[in-house]
């Protein structure tokens, strides 16, 4: 598997439209090497013989609850500490152009 270079990770920030510096750039560059490294070992581990499993955790209990509707905040409560709220919506700024 190729390394991914600093020129790939300021192509990915643009694209997720994140201002990197240089020196997070460089850190980003190492950690993501690191990370593809390791699945890339992963890959390649011999698995021939193991059983697969669905679940890792033999002793846990159903975590899910009833359906119940309880108390909750309303809409006017829930975006009183926005800073901009219209319609008892939060307003946010635009990211995708149409």
């Amino acid at each position: 598997m190729s390394q991914l270079t600093g020129k790939d990770i300021v192509s990915i920030a643009n694209i997720s439209r994140l201002g990197l510096s240089d020196e997070e750039i460089d850190i980003l560059t190492g950690h993501i090497n690191t990370l593809l490294e390791n699945a890339q070992e992963m890959i390649a581990t011999n698995t021939d013989g193991v059983e697969p499993t669905t679940q890792i955790i033999t002793s846990a209990v159903n975590g899910f609850r009833r359906d119940e509707i309880l108390p909750s905040f309303t809409a006017q409560q829930a975006t009183a500490n926005g800073p901009q709220v219209a319609e008892n919506c939060f307003v946010v700024p635009r990211v995708v152009d149409t």
